[in-house]
């Protein structure tokens, strides 16, 4: 059996790891280059050891060298933060919030993303004592103007594009409920933008009505909404704020810090 030698250090690739973090850390504090004395003055370590580690990051590509004496964060960071980022599934993200609401309000939570003019329902979260007797299956899809989710994305449109949308579409409706005409959309919309919340009053089933609010992501792009599906004369206005803070919860899980509750 060898024998360590007490002249070397327990735990050397832990340490080796630890000072590796602090002088990431020490770059990622600024958006310029930093020298090799300021990173040596802030992480606490001999130059000739940050000069050594910052050497084998730079050759890894996690740090940078624009001149000499220099260093700040390397793109390899930024590759691989895509890779995690595109790895993100706003339904893997999204399902056990989503289920956690539905344990809260016992009702029908729906997720769904745009798909040119209409949404596609992505994941839900139902029981059967919900009394719920349309339940709209995954791979499901309905335009946009009919539904509290589809009012989301095209809330988020420009006055251009949904004047075009209605063109394409010929704001078609399926009950008496449906908005049909391009004013009373664009009013529609309107409220939405202003309360950050769609509605949809039996305009896609007579019957059933919904609330939503999106979810965005680390851009503050909207990427997905949730909704919550009622029987009619049961929806409840005080579901409103657990269904914002769902979305904002994961919208957070999803890299976005600017979302307003």
């Amino acid at each position: 059996m060898t024998k360590r030698s007490d002249n070397l250090p327990s735990h050397p690739s832990v340490q080796v790891i630890e000072r590796m973090f602090n002088l990431l850390e020490v770059l990622a504090s600024r958006e310029e280059a930093i020298s090799l004395k300021e990173i040596s003055e802030k992480t606490g370590l001999h130059p000739s050891t940050a000069h050594r580690i910052l050497n084998d990051l730079t050759i890894g590509r996690f740090v940078d060298r624009p001149e000499a004496g220099a260093y700040r964060l390397g793109m390899r960071l930024l590759e691989l933060g895509n890779l995690v980022k595109a790895r993100l599934s706003v339904r893997d993200t999204a399902l056990g919030p989503m289920r956690e609401l539905h344990k809260l309000i016992q009702q029908p939570v729906n997720l769904s993303v745009r798909q040119g003019d209409e949404i596609v329902y992505v994941e839900r979260a139902y029981s059967e004592r919900s009394g719920m007797q349309v339940v709209r299956a995954i791979g499901g899809r309905a335009p946009l103007h009919l539904t509290s989710v589809g009012k989301l994305f095209l809330a988020a449109d420009d006055p251009q594009r949904v004047r075009a949308y209605a063109t394409r579409t010929g704001l078609q409706g399926n009950t008496r409920n449906s908005l049909t005409q391009l004013p009373a959309l664009e009013r529609e919309l309107s409220q939405c933008r202003q309360l950050g919340v769609a509605r949809d009053n039996e305009e896609l089933e007579l019957g059933v009505r919904c609330m939503a609010a999106g979810i965005y992501d680390d851009q503050n792009k909207l990427v997905a909404g949730l909704s919550i599906s009622a029987p009619a004369d049961r929806l409840d206005e005080g579901w409103l704020p657990k269904l914002k803070a769902t979305v904002a919860q994961i919208s957070t899980a999803l890299g976005n810090l600017n979302q307003k509750l």
